[in-house]
């Protein structure tokens, strides 16, 4: 049974709780060794009953490290236990809106209302816990009518407005400073939301050094070329605070990717990826974890970076064995079609990237267009730079129709990432119809467009950036130096880029700048 501890830093209420290193049986790291559970040191007084404190601060920090599926069922069992405590509901509607994902789906939006529906009829004892749950109720008011981002954003201004109303309520602050990086602009390049954010959990910092939502929060709202090293402390310990969570042993990896720092990322997904393996093999026998698949998809990523091709290639053969998921969400989507994609393309394997099929066949692809355009992207480069034309025009065409149909379910961001792909694809096309021109304003405009937007959470990195294939592009018509400027330009974007590193040193030795190539093929041989 869980113990906890008892802090006495600014409550709000009568007691404050944290989450201590607690007994648990599940296990979490590599070895298989089982492990005391450790999820954080959190502070958020209720009026609830005392028997439930220990149970819904834990429950608050599997929240606060997207352990989604089990906040939600911990909130519910506090509510079950007693009834009158409706914050525990409000747990249960914040499980269900997941600001850095995907929008709720239908059935969650669902639960969610009917949570805020619960937590109002429970009549919360504080005008404290009554602001919180009105909080959430914006968010999950009026979601038959009302489309996703200005709910969010009603949500976000909820939130600062408590964050105003409380401010020795650390927990406000926290939350409000991830909704900000939740309803962050991608093409907003001063990053001011996320700075904000980041602002905010600083000065929380200090005083909750071991906060689960601080270190978390901190590597979102760093997460970009511009900013990564301002999380590298974050980064360093947030695997430390709640190591038993999946998703807290893999978020260090997200600014080891920025920074170019292979080895540790690749550490962070091996660990991540076997505690998500291990909870699911107890909580989902048979099924295939996202969270395994989300760490899956970095570790290819990392291991194609250091030449370990036969590494990337284990991870290939892992998503190709999955059969049945934990839940078919958008990380799942995401890491089933990026893994083969990413291993043909970063390889130069253009015949094989044409051969790529939208699999599992039983997923729910349709669901994800953004996903399913994965494949097809790499199809059409491949099938084009191995002179599969009539191949390469039926991706063109399919991705096309997946951005349509992005566009139609009113699904954010994305829309515009496929239409990159589609220009990049379109461009290689051309080339292999003899169109150079045309190839060559089509790829630009893919990397133009590219380049002002951002890469999402879920993905360590494009697949190919555009950038990269217009520098390849310029590489096969004979013009090196305007090559080499492209390679460097992706690379100041994606520190240490295998793919970039090689086209550029190729690119150098092409243009008569010797020195320059030795540089780069020397930083190839240091990241092998």
């Amino acid at each position: 049974m869980p113990s906890f501890r008892v802090s006495l830093g600014p409550a709000l209420l009568a007691g404050a709780l944290a989450v201590a290193p607690a007994a648990a049986d599940d296990v979490h790291d590599q070895h298989q060794h089982a492990r005391p559970e450790k999820l954080g040191t959190v502070s958020f007084p209720t009026s609830c009953a005392p028997a439930v404190q220990a149970r819904f601060v834990r429950a608050v920090a599997l929240l606060h490290s997207f352990w989604y599926e089990e906040a939600e069922k911990a909130f519910g069992e506090v509510a079950a236990a007693d009834p009158s405590c409706a914050i525990a509901q409000w747990g249960v509607a914040m499980s269900l809106y997941h600001p850095i994902w995907s929008p709720p789906t239908a059935a969650e939006l669902k639960r969610g209302q009917d949570a805020v529906a619960k937590a109002r009829a429970a009549a919360a004892k504080t005008e404290r816990e009554r602001d919180y749950v009105a909080a959430i109720e914006a968010f999950f008011k009026d979601a038959d009518t009302v489309d996703h981002r200005p709910r969010a954003v009603a949500y976000e201004r909820a939130m600062e407005r408590l964050a105003e109303r409380y401010p020795d309520d650390r927990e406000a602050s926290i939350f409000y400073a991830l909704v900000l990086v939740g309803t962050a602009s991608p093409a907003d390049k001063t990053y001011a939301n996320q700075k904000k954010a980041g602002a905010i959990l600083n000065r929380v910092l200090p005083a909750q050094p071991d906060h689960p939502g601080v270190a978390h929060y901190l590597i979102h709202s760093f997460d970009y070329p511009e900013l990564a090293e301002l999380a590298l402390p974050a980064a360093r310990s947030y695997s430390k605070i709640a190591e038993s969570s999946p998703h807290a042993l893999h978020m260090p990896s997200h600014i080891f990717v920025r920074l170019g720092l292979w080895d540790d990322a690749i550490r962070s997904n091996v660990d991540s990826a076997a505690a998500a393996r291990a909870h699911c093999d107890k909580t989902h026998p048979g099924a295939t974890s996202f969270d395994e698949l989300h760490a899956v998809d970095y570790l290819t990523y990392a291991y194609l970076q250091e030449g370990r091709d036969a590494d990337a290639l284990r991870m290939v053969e892992r998503v190709r064995q999955v059969d049945k998921l934990d839940n078919a969400q958008f990380a799942a989507a995401y890491a089933l079609a990026a893994v083969p994609a990413r291993y043909a393309l970063e390889r130069g394997r253009w015949a094989e990237a044409a051969s790529l099929e939208v699999a599992p066949a039983s997923f729910p692809w349709a669901s994800f267009p953004y996903a399913e355009a994965i494949t097809h992207f790499a199809r059409a480069i491949g099938a084009a730079r191995s002179g599969d034309i009539t191949r390469a025009r039926q991706a063109v065409e399919r991705l096309a129709a997946l951005r349509q149909a992005a566009i139609d379910a009113k699904i954010g961001y994305w829309p515009e990432q496929i239409e990159i792909q589609r220009r990049a694809a379109a461009g290689w096309l051309a080339r292999a119809e003899g169109r150079n021109d045309e190839a060559l304003d089509l790829l630009k405009q893919a990397a133009d467009l590219e380049a002002t937007t951002d890469k999402h959470p879920v993905t360590p990195g494009a697949v190919l950036p555009a950038r990269e294939l217009r520098a390849d592009l310029l590489m096969d018509l004979g013009r090196p130096a305007e090559a080499l400027a492209e390679y460097e330009a992706s690379l100041k974007v994606a520190p240490k880029r295998r793919y970039a590193l090689a086209g550029a040193a190729r690119a150098a030795d092409a243009a008569g700048q010797g020195e320059k190539a030795k540089a780069l093929k020397a930083s190839l041989k240091a990241g092998s």
